[in-house]
């Protein structure tokens, strides 16, 4: 009877298994069910504010960039007494490191250029590029349409 433990501990000690009580080498396959239904519960709760907070970080970076555009072609006239030709004129003109980002579209290209009108206060308005608006389709979480920012 000795000999048949000895001879047991050993087979078990090569298996990894003790005789004493069985180790578990892993989890059920219900463990991992729930344990994987608990993530998915938790990312149904998670996923849509992330995805509103980044929709809300768009908003906001088209916004920058558009008054941060705008005052540049202020500034533009006030030093050349003329409004830029093309946005890529404030680029060269060194206003400008780059492009601005539509961050709705993901492009450079997007934008829509409002020239300058003759009025009475400015006759002789020289320039194509008086405004900048957002070539976006759709609106804002508010309502407003991206192309009245």
């Amino acid at each position: 009877m000795v000999g048949r433990k000895n001879r047991l501990r050993q087979r078990s000690r090569l298996a990894g298994v003790s005789c004493v009580g069985r180790h578990r080498q892993g989890f059920t396959l219900i463990e991992l069910l729930v344990v994987l239904s608990i993530i998915a519960l938790l990312l149904t709760l998670a996923v849509p504010k992330y995805i509103h907070s980044v929709d809300v970080a768009k908003e906001a970076v088209l916004s920058e960039n558009l008054h941060l555009v705008r005052e540049t072609i202020d500034k533009f006239y006030g030093d050349k007494g003329r409004y830029p030709e093309s946005l890529e004129e404030l680029v060269s003109e060194k206003y400008l490191r780059s492009l601005p980002y539509d961050p709705i579209t993901a492009s450079t290209q997007t934008w829509t250029i409002i020239a300058p009108t003759q009025t009475n206060d400015s006759p002789h308005a020289k320039g194509k590029v008086y405004d900048l608006k957002s070539g976006a389709p759709g609106s804002t979480l508010d309502g407003k349409p991206f192309a009245d920012l």
